[in-house]
Formats: C-alpha cells, structure tokens, sequence
C-alpha cells in the first residue's frame, strides 16, 4: 500500500461540505484501504473563517486562491457554488494538475467544455456524479456501464422540491400556492425557488445527462424548458380521470428521422404519466431516471435526489475514484463528443397533448374545437366535458378536456393560439404534455 498521502481541499462547508468532512475524518481508516494511501483534508474553503464551523478553526480559510495552489493538494473538491466564483477556482485547480469533484449542476451545464478540455489538457480527472439526482448513480452508469450501448432515451424526476409540490397536490388536492408554502414549511423549497419549480434546476440536470448521453455538447440554453407554476389542482383531477399522475420530467432523447439523420432533444416540463409507467409513482422528495439503451433496455435509477448525506456519497465515490487514479497512475473517462448531433428544436418533437377549456355551453360548441384541431392536422384520441356553475349554482358554460394523439409541438401551439380566438371558447385553462403513452 502506499504511504504517500493523498490531499484533499474542500471548498464549501454548506450541508453537503459539512457531510463530506465528516466522512473524510471518521472513515479514515475504510478509505485508506479503499484508496491504496491515505487520504487526508489539508485545508476547507469557506467565506468566514470562525470557531462555531464543527471542524478545527486551523484548517478552515477564506483564502480559496491559496488553498487550491498548495502543493500538498492533490484533489479539490468544489461544493460552494455558484457558477462563480466556483469556475475560476476549479479551472484553477486543473490547471496546476489538480483533479476535481464537483457537486454544481449550473457550472457543468453552461462549462463543462471549458472544464473537460482543462482537465484533458492536464491529464487530470474531472467528476460530477453529484451533479444530478444527489445520491443516486445516474453518470457512472452513462459514462462507463453502458460505454459500449447505445443510449436511446434518458427522462426522469431530478428535481425533488417540485416532486414533493406536485406529489402533495395529487395526495391532498392542494393548490400549487399551499403545497409550495408547506414545502418551504419544511425546508425542501428554498426562499427563492424560482430555480426549482421554473425548472431551471432540471434543465442544468437535462443538459448534463444529453451531453453525456448523446456524445454530444449540450448546455442548459439548449433544452426547452417549462415550470410548474401554473399546474392547478383542477390539472390533477382531470388527471386521475385519465389514469395519470403529473410529474415535473427532465427528457433526453436521441431522435432518428426516417432517412437516418439524428437530433438530440432536450426538454424540462410537467406532464402526464400513466400510473402504470414507473415514474408515476416516485413521490415525495425522492428522484428517479429511467434510461433506456439499445441493448440492455430499460433501466430505472431511484434513490434520494437531495440533502447533505444523500449528495455527499456521490461527492465521496467521486473523490475515492479520483484518489484511486493518483495512486495507480490511471485516469476517469473523459468528455465525449464525438457524435456532435444538431440540438431539435421543441417545435418539432412530436407528444401527446392534454388541454384544458372552458366553453359556452351551446350547439355546435363541440364540433367548432374539434374543426380547430382537424385543421392544424392534431388527431383526437378523446374528449371530456362537464358542465360548471356560479358560485349561485346557476349554469355559466362548460369545461372541455381534450386529450390527443401525437402531434408536433409546433402545431399544437398553432390550434391553441386558434382555439383562443374562437368566440365560443372563454379561457384556455392549461395545456399540458402526456409522456408515456405512444398513442
């Protein structure tokens, strides 16, 4: 076994940090067996340097610069975030031949090109399982056990406060307004969770795992994205009548037209799922990707998406493989880009499609929405309607639900937009995507 110890810089000592030291000091032992040599903590970045941090004051600093530079640094692991100045630090590190692990989703979707070619260019390792889905193993998967398959789809819940939002609106009949308040209530919504429940968060996910995925360089501008924001508690009832839940989706998928030429989609947005199909029942907090390869088929990743244990195994089986690689000599897998498929655009990726209105409830109503759809060439597989009342209980119109075949995203925008200028329809309530279903 090696003596030569293994150092490490931490940078950030948030809950994920405040896990990885931990387990860094109290593992000792397993890790050094583990790793070949021991693997020892010089030093954790932080903003303010003070007594109450849990660690000894003597290894804390806000001097990061300094940190990263020392020679007795042979990994640093960045989990302070955000994209900056987390990228100056890390690019920093690589160039001076220090291998990375990282947790920050937003820095690998808008840099990891800049990153990877850094790390490449100093025969160094760059890791990020704890990018997505927290603890659960979704980047080792893609990138080493399924290296020789071909990659087909990979869609998933990745983001675990808008799963624990729309999962209390199914359970409860919650509005989105009180599931969020209750979901801040406990602490799985942050002050601000614009990032989560407008799908920033997933989309930063989306890119990573297309990238990978696809072989192919995709950032988080490239994927289409929508939030849950405006998914009411009336969505999921219609929902349940169609035998579905409604999940916030991160989909990647690989598109093949039918004289072979490929595209990668990327998109974020809520959807439909049939309660058969195994991401409609993932609840709670909880994440789960399904990927699915042209030979080993269909795979299912399920596992804590968040927290400060959950991310700081991921950020640990990182920092042990990158330990690994500097005692052996070895190196992780690199970037691969080599496919450099054309990003599609949302216009032309085919679903199907729910729609919710409200009509006046009169001849011909029915047979006007249904011209509209036949017109912009959107097939109907099935229709819905209820009548509704005041507050008076008097009749005041009617709703309709409609639920479609497969239509491109372009011409289903195209029949809402005319669906909105008829006189006979008064609000088009929600339009969302059904995913699951190949109808």
């Amino acid at each position: 076994m090696s003596e030569k110890a293994i150092g490490v810089a931490v940078l950030g000592l948030g809950n994920v940090g405040t896990e990885v030291v931990r387990i860094i000091e109290e593992s000792a032992a397993d890790l050094e067996a583990r790793i070949g040599a021991p693997l020892e903590l010089r030093g954790v970045g932080v903003r303010r340097v003070a007594k109450d941090r849990g660690i000894p004051v003597g290894l804390l600093t806000d001097d990061v610069d300094s940190l990263v530079s020392r020679d007795d640094v042979d990994i640093v692991v960045e989990l302070m975030g955000p994209v900056e100045p987390a990228r100056k630090a890390i690019m920093a590190a690589l160039e001076q031949g220090k291998s990375v692990v990282t947790a920050n989703k937003a820095l690998m979707a808008q840099s990891t090109g800049e990153l990877a070619q850094a790390a490449e260019k100093a025969r160094v390792d760059l890791y990020f399982e704890a990018a997505v889905a927290g603890a659960i193993p979704v980047i080792r998967p893609l990138t080493q056990s399924l290296a020789g398959d071909s990659v087909l789809r990979v869609a998933g819940i990745v983001n675990g406060t808008t799963n624990y939002i729309l999962s209390a609106m199914n359970d409860t009949g919650a509005s989105y307004e009180d599931a969020l308040a209750d979901a801040s209530a406990l602490g799985y919504a942050e002050a601000d969770p614009t990032a989560d429940v407008e799908g920033y968060d997933a989309a930063a996910k989306a890119a990573i795992l297309a990238s990978i995925a696809f072989h192919t360089r995709v950032t988080a501008d490239d994927v289409y994205r929508e939030g849950i924001t405006k998914v009411s508690a009336a969505d999921f009832e219609s929902a349940k009548a169609l035998g579905c839940n409604i999940k916030l989706l991160a989909i990647c998928e690989r598109l093949t037209s039918g004289k072979g030429k490929q595209r990668v989609s990327a998109r974020v947005y809520p959807a439909l799922v049939p309660l058969d199909h195994p991401l409609a029942s993932v609840n709670g907090a909880f994440n789960a990707v399904v990927v699915e390869a042209e030979a080993a088929g269909r795979l299912m990743f399920y596992g804590q998406g968040a927290g400060g244990a959950p991310t700081a195994s991921a950020v640990m089986g990182d920092l042990v493989m990158a330990a690994r690689n500097r005692v052996q000599g070895g190196r992780g897998p690199r970037e691969s880009k080599y496919a450099k498929l054309p990003i599609a655009s949302i216009g032309a990726i085919p679903t199907r499609y729910y729609v919710n209105m409200n009509v006046k409830d009169q001849p011909g109503v029915l047979s006007a929405v249904a011209a509209e759809f036949s017109r912009h060439e959107v097939s109907i597989a099935e229709v819905r309607q209820q009548g509704m009342t005041d507050p008076e209980g008097e009749p005041c119109g009617a709703q309709i639900v409609v639920v479609t075949h497969q239509a491109t995203d372009a011409a289903l925008s195209e029949t809402v937009e005319a669906l909105a200028e008829l006189d006979v329809v008064q609000n088009i309530n929600s339009v969302l995507r059904m995913e699951g279903t190949t109808a």
